[in-house]
């Protein structure tokens, strides 16, 4: 039977980063659960451009990470947008696909490498634990399958993707999937949160990685507390510290996204290789 490799893309180039931290233990968890042999490696893409070739894995996850997802000239940038070009066309002309999750920072490159929309600057930094609305397309989503709507995650986040354009994903068949919390006190257009960019990539301006130690982790930096307290207020800050083991939050949101798409992208690739073997 063949190996199923998984590629980690490390986006936060050299800064100390619990989502990571918290993507290598998903993934690790799902290499000790099966059956099957499983290989994993890190590639530090901003730091290092370090960039996996795509023949030599079949599954890739590319995390969250700091900056501005607008091209600043570095020579990681361009080897990003190849590697989504070589992905994408690759599961155009192959049977045997490639799988691939976008998380916040990586989900930002690649809408403005498939210019999808506004990807711009938040007046204010987000921080916190947020309900993510499901679109009519997000029903159907079998990602988010065993999670009720809204379902809460981690946001973290200086960028923003609004104003979609709906006749590039028309033409792309991409569908947006989820989007943030209705507010009819605060005249700003819904952020985009989540995109089914094709049947084998997948991204979230959210964090599905994250659980409630990172989270706690991460109010430590005072730069976070401040911007969860200043977008969402004391009391809600406090709630949030409080109920932030709920099994109903993020714990039940890290249980489940990234974990259904890694078994699934398993389950189809071994089911082509069976086939072809």
């Amino acid at each position: 039977m063949k190996d199923v490799r998984i590629a980690l893309l490390d986006m936060n180039n050299n800064q100390a980063n619990q989502g990571f931290k918290n993507i290598k233990e998903i993934s690790e968890t799902f290499k000790k659960q099966s059956e099957e042999n499983i290989t994993i490696a890190s590639f530090d893409i901003r730091f290092k451009n370090e960039i996996p070739n795509i023949e030599d894995f079949d599954i890739f996850i590319s995390s969250g990470g700091p900056g501005n997802p607008h091209r600043e000239g570095f020579e990681w940038e361009q080897k990003f947008a190849d590697f989504l070009d070589a992905v994408y066309l690759h599961n155009k002309q192959n049977e045997t696909k490639k799988y691939l999750f976008l998380i916040c920072h990586s989900f930002q490159l690649a809408s403005i490498h498939w210019d999808l929309g506004n990807i711009c600057k938040r007046k204010s930094y987000s921080f916190g634990v947020q309900p993510i609305h499901k679109t009519d397309e997000g029903e159907d989503e079998f990602l988010f399958k065993n999670l009720p709507d809204p379902f809460y995650a981690v946001d973290s986040r200086a960028y923003q993707f609004i104003e979609p354009k709906l006749e590039c994903f028309e033409e792309l068949e991409m569908k947006i999937v989820a989007i943030e919390k209705f507010r009819p006190n605060i005249n700003l257009e819904r952020a985009i949160m989540a995109i089914r960019f094709s049947d084998e990539i997948f991204g979230t301006q959210f964090h599905p990685e994250a659980n409630p130690d990172g989270m706690i982790e991460n109010l430590k930096d005072e730069k976070n507390k401040e911007a969860m307290i200043e977008n969402y207020g004391m009391e809600k800050y406090l709630e949030t510290v409080d109920r932030i083991n709920d099994e109903d939050k993020i714990v039940l949101t890290q249980s489940q996204i990234l974990p259904r798409f890694l078994s699934d992208a398993k389950k189809n690739i071994l089911k082509v290789n069976t086939a072809t073997a």
